[in-house]
């Protein structure tokens, strides 16, 4: 019984420096009390560009902010799991980016959970969503709130959507960002990944931490409250 016990308790003590190694690897150490800390976020995906910008953010260090919408999610598992597994923050985008303002309470709590169960299979602990547009108002608010999630908005908007130039981007994107700022751009346009590089070199030299929204808004962050 004695041998038994000595064996276990060997066991014990190298489990626990390897399981400590591995929290020590993945645990992020940034306060944005402190901190130059910017927020990019990614709407409208997974698409098939999205791989290319996870490569880009992983070989940066850099954390980013997945707002998807539920139309995509399905035919992305693989891509939402690495999200997860490499750090970043994922939330709902709607399930058919739909204007929640015109919709009623029940319609828009629904497009709100639409992206949520591949969501959850994908390992993601979600509390925040952003409305289509940006758009929101009383009714958004107390549906987002039964979510269970944050009505997250942006201060930077390059509108890359409009603008399918690479150079522009980033331009527009350089110009105006800074600490605090959460960034608004669409891993759906193959233009804008390709102005990331630069973007994320560019802020990387400036002395900003490249991180999750949570990590940036903290204990601001509750259902329903709208933010910045």
């Amino acid at each position: 019984m004695g041998k038994l016990i000595t064996l276990i308790l060997a066991a014990l003590i190298a489990v626990v420096p390897t399981a400590a190694g591995a929290q020590a690897r993945t645990k992020r150490l940034v306060d944005c009390a402190t901190a130059r800390c910017v927020a990019l976020t990614f709407d409208d995906g997974p698409s098939r560009y999205t791989t290319k910008l996870l490569d880009l953010l992983d070989e940066a260090g850099a954390k980013g902010t997945f707002f998807v919408v539920g139309q995509n999610t399905a035919r992305y598992p693989d891509v939402l799991k690495r999200m997860v597994a490499e750090g970043h923050e994922l939330g709902s985008h709607t399930q058919n980016h739909a204007n929640l303002t015109r919709l009623s309470a029940e319609k828009a709590y629904k497009e709100i959970m639409g992206p949520m169960p591949d969501l959850e299979a994908a390992g993601a602990s979600v509390t925040l969503m952003r409305p289509p547009y940006g758009a929101t108002n009383g009714t958004v608010g107390r549906a987002a709130e039964r979510a269970g999630l944050a009505q997250i908005l942006w201060t930077v908007d390059p509108e890359d959507w409009r603008v399918r130039n690479s150079a522009v981007v980033a331009r527009r994107v350089l110009a105006h960002t800074k600490r605090g700022s959460i960034v608004l751009v669409h891993d759906i346009h193959p233009t804008t990944v390709a102005a990331m590089p630069k973007v994320i070199a560019e802020l990387k030299r400036r002395g900003y931490e490249l991180v999750t929204v949570s990590e940036l808004l903290g204990d601001r962050i509750k259902p329903g409250v709208r933010l910045p």
